[in-house]
């Protein structure tokens, strides 16, 4: 890719790919705590109360802003819950909590009209305010479809006019699982669709001259996520818009899961400057939302300082300037789109690597136990004495490095060892080890490998003369550090210029990550554990989703080889690059939910977690249930108290069943379907 090129992609959809630059957005009101422009990226999260439970929602509330929360927000799925608001906003008030309040409005708008009078700000789903989703496809004519954003239009306007009399802020939140009929059949289930259905609604809010506007694009989907936010921030340059955005991945789960998958979608878009405001959605307490939000957005804060000295007087407002890029369209002149997945092509180097194989996971055992044979059960082989022998486990890694260290048992047929090179020199028996270059010794040497031969180097290596005098051949795999502050970009870099150079090396890409003990401003259950997922999960699933890297390699001195090891399969997993266990698409609980999220979500985990490769959805309620089955293969979903709606795909097969056979229904279900399989007995 050349300049012109790489100029062209971050004029698109953010303001640099090299260096971090905070995309300035509309400044918005939202009580006393305003969003966008200079002001800091704000943390918010959601209350799990019923609404109807003052002092329930209060309690929470308190515990959610003492935990770091800007932002409160509470559902409301009826006028009844919206009344309530004024009671909670009262006594909010009254115990000293100035936090502005945020209404969670889906389907019911005169629910919406009674809340803007009330909170600070009101949040509404485009695919379900005025539309509709019975998953029916239409052929709309161009006239019939104006028709239907006329329709909109009279039921959308009212609640606009509120807002602009009692100067209330609104989040149009587009949910992937949630786009209307009208949308679908129109745009299809993709990040375009997303994106028209804020548009819309968005067009006719500046119709209205109202501005105070914040917008989202969540999915369960990273990639999909990703792809939604930066199509939407193109779109609104062509048409002269800056609205603040609202991160989130919605559905993220739990626990590592929910860490892990959020950081690859809210931490790619932070690292390329976009995001006004954090919100991390796991199937946790909400107060446990707030300092995962916190890490991950605390990154920036000095490269934010950084790049408004550098930049403050070349940041022209996007409010006097139009740029009209073609939306989605465009000729890159052969670089990697940011809207769409396209896996880098690469050779496959020893049948192992690169090509279309999965991306390969290396873990650094050079300082371990290496006379023991059960220093390998972290890395997914576990050692069975009696038998001499090892199991693999699901998550298996496929590279150790041992540095300059030699074991003194024999380790499984299928892993694979690294050495550094002077080492490999000197093994008698070389089957399964490899050497590991700088790049003088690769090219100063005749002595390689004939089956694998792995460089390591930093992007600037690139522009080197040593890099120019490389022997390329298909046993050469590149493992790529950096030390940048701004690491993900720097390494992005790299990938840019072998793509102008056309080069078609596999590239291993290492991260290295040294924490300090209590350090942070912050309280996290796991620490340092915690930062890694965060950390990686953002570093190493940023390149990830746009198709960079045939393997990870992460570098944690001090993190137990079993955390790394599971942190490395996260991220392959949560950025679809390589499945290794069940996913869980599983919402933060709310209002709205009708039964336990984080119970049910462990009781369906602990029956099904060996399924590799399944999705199942997990949904308190309807909101977002059927829709978010469109990116899972079986969905569980609140119907009523007590009551389990049980979906194939996006298909209900079992309606309205007892909670207490709903997990036993459903795995009948998964037994029909042949996709169920025994979990092995240890």
């Amino acid at each position: 890719m050349n300049a012109a090129s790489i100029k062209l992609l971050q004029g698109r959809y953010c303001n640099s790919l090299t260096e971090y630059s905070r995309f300035i957005t509309r400044e918005v009101a939202i009580g006393d705590v305003p969003m966008g422009g200079n002001n800091p990226i704000r943390i918010q999260s959601m209350t799990t109360t019923d609404t109807m439970d003052t002092i329930g929602t209060v309690e929470q509330s308190i515990r959610m802003v003492d935990a770091g929360c800007e932002y409160v927000r509470i559902t409301a799925p009826s006028i009844k819950e919206a009344h309530n608001l004024a009671e909670i906003k009262k006594q909010l008030r009254q115990r000293g909590y100035t936090v502005p309040l945020v209404a969670d409005i889906h389907f019911t708008p005169n629910a919406a009209e009674v809340a803007a009078r009330i909170v600070e700000k009101v949040r509404v789903n485009p695919g379900n305010y005025a539309d509709k989703k019975k998953f029916d496809q239409i052929d709309y004519t161009d006239l019939q479809y104006q028709g239907e954003l006329d329709r909109i239009y009279q039921k959308f306007a009212p609640l606009v006019k509120i807002c602009k009399e009692y100067g209330t802020a609104m989040r149009i939140g587009t949910n992937h699982g949630s786009l209307s009929d009208r949308i679908m059949s129109r745009y299809g289930d993709t990040p375009q669709g997303m994106v028209e259905s804020a548009m819309e609604f968005m067009r006719m809010c500046e119709t209205l001259n109202y501005y105070n506007l914040v917008i989202s694009m969540k999915s369960s989907n990273p990639q999909v996520m990703v792809q939604a936010y930066r199509l939407l921030v193109e779109t609104m340059v062509a048409e002269g818009m800056n609205y603040p955005l609202h991160l989130g991945v919605t559905e993220a789960g739990d626990g590592e899961d929910g860490r892990i998958k959020s950081a690859v979608g809210i931490g790619t878009l932070l690292e390329d400057g976009l995001g006004d405001t954090v919100r991390v959605s796991l199937t946790e307490e909400p107060e446990a939302e707030a300092p995962v939000a916190i890490a991950l957005v605390n990154r920036y804060v000095a490269r934010s300082q950084e790049s408004r000295v550098k930049n403050q007087e070349e940041v022209i407002s996007i409010e006097n300037q139009k740029v009209s890029p073609p939306i989605g369209g465009g000729d890159l002149e052969g670089a990697h789109s940011p809207f769409e997945y396209q896996k880098r092509h690469t050779y496959e180097a020893n049948a192992f690597i690169g090509g279309h194989m999965v991306p390969r996971v290396v873990i650094d055992l050079s300082t371990a136990n290496l006379k023991d044979p059960a220093v390998l059960n972290d890395a997914g082989y576990l050692y069975a004495p009696l038998l001499d022998k090892y199991n693999m486990a699901e998550q298996s890694v496929d590279f150790v490095y041992l540095a300059d260290q030699l074991p003194s048992f024999n380790l499984p047929g299928n892993l694979k060892q690294l050495y550094n090179y002077a080492t490999w020199q000197k093994l008698a028996n070389k089957t399964n080890c490899h050497p590991v270059f700088t790049l003088s010794e690769y090219v100063g040497t005749v002595d390689r490998s004939s089956a694998l031969n792995l460089v390591t180097l930093k992007p600037a290596d690139i522009d080197s003369e040593a890099f120019g005098l490389l022997p390329l051949d298909k046993s050469l795999v590149f493992i790529l550090e950096t030390d940048a502050t701004h690491g993900m970009a720097d390494q992005r870099t790299f990938f840019f210029k072998m793509e102008e150079m056309e080069l078609d090396v596999p590239v291993i890409i290492k991260r290295s990550y040294l924490f300090e003990e209590d350090h942070r401003p912050w309280t996290m259950d796991h620490g340092q554990t915690e930062e890694l997922q965060l950390y990686a999960g953002t570093d190493l699933g940023a390149l990830l989703v746009d198709g960079f890297g045939d393997g990870i390699w992460i570098d944690a001195p001090g993190i137990e080889t079993k955390v790394i090891t599971s942190t490395a399969f996260g991220i392959l997993q949560a950025t679809r690059s390589r499945i290794s266990k069940t996913e869980y698409i599983s919402c933060p609980s709310c209002g709205r939910t009708l039964f336990d999220l984080m119970e049910t979500t462990q009781f369906i985990r602990s029956r099904t977690s060996h399924l590799k490769g399944l999705k199942i959805g997990i949904m308190g309620c309807i909101v977002n249930g059927p829709g978010e089955m469109a990116d899972a293969d079986y969905g569980y979903v609140g119907s009523g108290p007590g009551k389990v709606t049980l979906y194939r795909g996006k298909e209900a097969v079992k309606k309205n069943i007892n909670s207490t056979n709903a997990l036993d229904e459903l795995i009948g279900i998964i037994r029909e379907d042949g996709n169920w399989i025994e979990p092995s007995v240890n």
